[in-house]
């Protein structure tokens, strides 16, 4: 089986993630994580939606990984009409489910960002 290298043009993608954290671009973050196009944004978790609804212009799809379950974030629902009103969809999934398809997106070349609870 061939294999081919992803150029992700620069972004950060998801290296792994454990209970408690995830690993990005070599480095261990604990707790809560929120990536845009610029990179790793500072992020309390639910419901601090505001550094994610203020770079929203920059992404055309949020995930939000919502731990080991789906479940609808406490405090999310002013911030994903504020999400939707500048045109970013939202996504709903659990944390792993919100790793994976973030990476993919990124190699397609996606305009995506995650807001993450550790699982």
């Amino acid at each position: 089986m061939r294999t081919y290298a992803v150029d992700f043009e620069g972004r950060l993608p998801i290296d792994g993630y454990a209970p408690g954290g995830f690993r990005v671009g070599g480095r261990v973050h604990r707790g809560p994580l929120a990536l845009v196009p610029e990179g790793i944004v500072a992020w309390r978790g639910p419901p601090d939606f505001g550094p994610l609804v203020e770079r929203a212009a920059g992404f055309d799809v949020l995930l939000v990984g919502t731990g080991a379950i789906i479940a609808h974030p406490e405090g999310f629902t002013t911030a994903r009409a504020l999400l939707e009103a500048v045109g970013a969809g939202v996504e709903f999934m659990s944390t792993p489910s919100a790793c994976r398809t973030y990476n993919v997106l990124l190699g397609e070349g996606r305009r995506v960002a995650a807001a993450l609870i550790p699982v």
